[in-house]
């Protein structure tokens, strides 16, 4: 992957475009785990607005809470204390029924484990959440996200009949198909090679930007992080650096 590009300024975690509303709006978020016996404080009062179509790359050492921050904007973790907003819907106690039909709409989660059926076919597991949603024309349009992933000609495929690239290529596919306006990835290069990772990288950032959505990327590949627009360094529960090309 290409190196790191020379580091820009650092500029306030809270900085967004003069009359932009921020896709994710993060204030004083909180996040504590675990029982009054034997609590852990993950996130630590974070402050935080990303903007549509921005690409963010979150570094930082292992349980610094990068992956628990993309929990947090994903409505998949509840925050303890602060709020939280997506495309300008306070989700802080929004209820699950609600709060997984926002998700389902607007946010697009893609993990480092495939997280595919293996029973179906890419297809059907790109389909199947459209059509979960009642989403008319479901399997066209799997078919046109498969294809703008370069998957076209693998849709009748098994995911075990298919390599580890394709199958991630599978899940960015799943996760674009409703237009989100959103696009989370938890370190989705790690259980693939450095070729391999090239292209579904390069799937992932076309993919966001084909959809304008706004891009944050966990990675502990530093390289990787440069290749965003905006780099997020997280260490023991808050933001450290914040440095904007």
């Amino acid at each position: 992957m290409p190196s790191p590009s020379q580091p820009a300024r650092s500029k306030p975690a809270n900085s967004t475009r003069v009359g932009e509303e921020p896709v994710i709006d993060l204030n004083a978020a909180h996040l504590t785990l675990g029982n009054a016996a034997a609590t852990v404080r993950i996130l630590k009062g974070i402050n935080l607005q990303i903007g549509a179509g921005e690409t963010v790359g979150v570094l930082g050492p292992s349980g610094a809470g990068k992956t628990s921050l993309l929990m947090v904007m994903a409505g998949l973790e509840t925050l303890t204390n602060g709020r939280i907003a997506l495309v300008g819907t306070d989700i802080t106690k929004m209820q699950e029924d609600p709060l997984a039909a926002l998700r389902r709409d607007l946010v697009g989660i893609v993990f480092q484990a495939f997280r595919l059926i293996p029973s179906l076919t890419a297809l059907q597991n790109v389909a199947i959440p459209l059509e979960l949603a009642g989403r008319p024309n479901a399997e066209a349009i799997a078919s046109a996200a498969l294809k703008s992933v370069g998957l076209g000609h693998r849709m009748t495929h098994l995911p075990d009949q298919m390599s580890g690239g394709e199958q991630q290529r599978v899940a960015i596919a799943r996760a674009i198909a409703p237009k989100p306006r959103i696009l989370l990835a938890d370190e989705p290069t790690g259980n693939l090679d450095s070729a391999t990772g090239e292209k579904v990288v390069n799937t992932l950032f076309k993919s966001a930007q084909d959809a304008g959505a706004a891009l944050v990327l966990v990675t502990h590949d530093a390289a990787l992080a440069a290749r965003c627009s905006r780099v997020l360094h997280i260490e023991d529960g808050v933001i450290a650096g914040d440095t904007k090309k």
